[in-house]
């Protein structure tokens, strides 16, 4: 027997606990007999749990649950006498019998003995069943009176100390469930991966000793030279003391193995269990796949029958094992893609019979591990994704140009699914349309560091691929050192890792870039991310870590690579709120903290970072190895080709030029960095020149800062707003041309190089 107290529970929280277990079985049993009506297995276990479910509603007279289940029990045993065949309105009766149970579980103990405050449901459900047994009498019965709203699909009560108690496992062993809750197993873990690192100091502690014998040996065989060394006239006095020194350092030395032989044997056991400990723990956050998704059986057989479309799914992998957090966070987005598959891939059984498929479509839900990760696979055997219907979907909401969309790959296209607010289907219904689903996958897969994509093939159907941690306590991480310290890069977050030569980094726009995979790829410091330091950069190669997604992808450039490690997880204190580029924290083997980075943090931030034309760390420590330093100017100018010209023509005259894109970038950058000249045009987004003039000349460290205006305004007025705003020159670039420009930076500011 179990020792759980459960006194503190009413009776009606035991029928709800009893209900969520029996529910399954029934559900899972009937699901199977609509399939084959005679299996006997399947009828035993059905009737035997509406049986069970009818005994204990008497118990605490439940006099509506107790009509209910009577009726689906007598249903059952009549199928399994063959009275009777089961037919799919007979699984949609029972099915409803066992949301009737859930609603009038869910109700006040007075509700359930009340025999009139279900009255109307039950006798819809009774007549409900009563017709599936006997269609011809149900044509001359009156119509029964339906129950408005459908009842709710049951789900396992939440358990509280408070509420209803988890259900006993009953099982040979004598196991039983116990109550934890999510906070004291974190808590569990996170001293578990504790000790765990303590038991693995153990072992560098250990070859520090190894050491020491090894200089004590040293020291020994030293001491044994000295001693032949010396002449034989020294006399018996010296004898004695060199016999007695070296007698107890022979002492000293055999109490040293002693003492290592015991360190290793402590060594192995801690570490073993500190291991074995850990992963108990661990292995309790688990719970199987089918856990989290065998109520998706359910959904999708009814979503079909409501569309026509007899559909069913498979779940492959269900003793799979996932953290239950995962797990949790799984629910909603394998709800979209499964309602997605029904009401978007599935065709009607006339379509898939005319393609040479059974009525009877099957959506499969797999997961499995692979490489350390858990994969989720969601198929269906469908029509698939039209492509040509999707690339007017992506222009009928204009996400971007004619030709680029005639130009897009077939992986670029299905990737439009994932946008906020996207959808293929024309109207709206309570299924779909709103095109809400696919974005909040993506989204759930993001927050939990993992990935999703999408294949289709045309006429055969449509996969979805989850790549997700099999837990989010612990993490594959790379380690990198930065400025002398360390930093953990989640594994999921990164796309390569790469040895870069200096000769690859080309400059575009003034800002440095390298190409991979034929994209060129934006390149910046971790140092200039997180504000530590200057990076090293005085070797051949770079080390650099690409992290991003399909999306927006940057070049991080660390001092070096450490290896990779799996770490525990500890949460940072929520004192600290959310710190910016940093997810996490964990313990290192031999003790030490280590900071876990969000990536998705540092690519907003690398963004940022070239918004504000920060990139310059990488650029200014390869100009400062000049033996001579080139003068610097900022180009301000909208137009890319204006911002090109200027900047090709200054570089190739040995001047150091940056760009920025509008007077707010010029302004970020002149605060930033120093410069000995701007080139400014004046109608600009954002801020105008004559604002960035009046902006710099305001300032107290920027006001002897030259500053040149270029512009097509060659009025009288405008050049002498923008004289008074302060500018040092005012060029029209309707004259412009290569020598009046370098002159007037020539007058400006001198020669290139000092």
């Amino acid at each position: 027997m179990s020792g759980e107290d459960f006194s503190q529970f009413s009776m009606l929280d035991l029928f709800r606990a009893e209900l969520a277990t029996q529910s399954e079985a029934l559900t899972a049993g009937l699901l199977a007999l609509e399939r084959d009506p005679v299996a006997a297995d399947h009828l035993d276990a059905c009737m035997r749990a509406a049986h069970s479910l009818k005994g204990a509603a008497r118990i605490i007279d439940l006099v509506a649950a107790v009509e209910v289940a009577h009726a689906m029990e007598e249903t059952l045993v009549a199928a399994q006498k063959g009275r009777l065949t089961l037919n799919r309105d007979h699984i949609d009766a029972l099915l409803r019998g066992v949301d009737l149970l859930a609603v009038i579980a869910a109700g006040s103990e007075e509700d359930g003995t009340d025999p009139d405050r279900f009255a109307t449901e039950i006798a819809a459900f009774l007549t409900t069943l009563e017709a599936a047994s006997h269609p011809a009498a149900a044509k001359l019965a009156p119509a029964p009176v339906e129950v408005q709203a459908p009842l709710p699909e049951p789900k396992p009560p939440v358990v509280t100390r408070a509420e209803t108690p988890e259900p006993v496992a009953s099982n040979a062993s004598g196991d039983s469930m116990v109550r934890v809750t999510a906070e004291s197993l974190n808590r569990l873990l996170g001293l578990a991966g504790e000790s765990l690192m303590e038991a693995r100091r153990l072992r560098p502690f250990h070859d520090e000793l190894l050491r020491l014998k090894r200089l004590q040996t040293n020291t020994a065989r030293a001491f044994e030279q000295l001693r032949a060394a010396l002449p034989v006239s020294a006399g018996d006095k010296v004898a004695l003391a060199f016999e007695e020194a070296q007698r107890h350092m022979v002492q000293s030395h055999e109490f040293l193995v002693a003492r290592l032989g015991e360190l290793e044997l402590i060594d192995r056991r801690a570490t073993d269990l500190a291991n074995r400990l850990y992963d108990e723990t661990l292995a309790s956050r688990m719970r199987p796949f089918e856990d989290g998704v065998r109520h998706f059986s359910r959904s999708v057989r009814d979503l079909g029958r409501s569309l026509g479309k007899p559909v069913r799914l498979e779940i492959v992998g269900g003793s799979t094992s996932i953290d239950r957090d995962i797990l949790e966070q799984l629910d909603a987005p394998l709800g979209h893609l499964l309602r997605n598959a029904v009401d978007h891939g599935i065709e009607t059984p006339e379509e898939r019979l005319a393609a040479g498929k059974p009525a009877e479509a099957v959506v499969r839900v797999e997961a499995w591990h692979k490489a350390g990760l858990l994969q989720i696979r969601v198929a269906d055997d469908g029509r698939g994704i039209d492509l040509e219907a999707l690339r007017a979907a992506i222009l009928a909401r204009q996400l971007t140009t004619e030709a680029t969309a005639a130009h897009l790959s077939e992986a670029e296209l299905l990737e439009f699914l994932f946008l906020p607010g996207f959808s293929m289907k024309g109207s709206v219904s309570h299924i779909s349309g709103r095109g809400v689903g696919l974005d909040a996958v993506q989204a759930m897969a993001k927050q939990v560091r993992g990935l999703v994509s999408v294949t289709s093939e045309r006429g055969s159907g449509t996969e979805f691929l989850l790549q997700l941690p099999l837990t989010l306590s612990v993490m594959r991480t790379l380690l990198v050192e930065v400025d002398g310290e360390p930093y953990a890069f989640p594994l999921t977050g990164i796309i390569r890792t790469i040895s870069l030569a200096r000769e690859n980094i080309e400059l575009l726009e003034g800002r440095p870039h390298f190409r991979l995979d034929e994209r060129q790829l934006g390149l910046l410091t971790t140092h200039e991310v997180l504000g530590r330091g200057e990076p090293k950069l005085d070797s051949g190669e770079l080390a650099v870590v690409v992290i991003g997604d399909r999306g927006e992808a940057y070049g991080l450039i660390v001092d070096r690579f450490l290896g990779e490690r799996e770490l525990v997880v500890r949460t940072l204190d929520p004192r600290l709120a959310k710190v910016q580029d940093i997810s996490a924290a964990a313990l290192m083997d031999d003790g030490s903290p280590v900071l876990i980075l969000d990536v998705a943090d540092m690519v907003r931030s690398a963004e940022r970072l070239a918004a504000s034309g920060g990139l310059r760390t990488l650029e200014r420590r390869s100009a400062g190895a000049a033996a001579r330093r080139r003068k610097r100017i900022l180009v301000v100018d909208d137009s890319l080709t204006v911002r090109e010209l200027e900047r090709k023509l200054l570089d190739y005259h040995g001047y150091e030029v940056e760009v920025a894109v509008d007077g707010m970038d010029g302004w970020n950058a002149v605060r930033s960095d120093p410069f000995d000249l701007v080139v400014t045009d004046i109608d600009m987004p954002r801020m105008d020149g004559i604002e960035l003039v009046t902006l710099i000349k305001k300032d107290a460290r920027l006001r002897n800062l030259p500053v040149m205006i270029v512009s097509y305004k060659d009025r009288e007025e405008d050049r002498a707003r923008g004289l008074d705003a302060g500018a040092d020159y005012y060029l029209t670039k309707g004259s412009f041309h290569d020598e009046t420009l370098l002159h007037a930076v020539v007058d400006l500011i001198g020669e290139a190089a000092e």
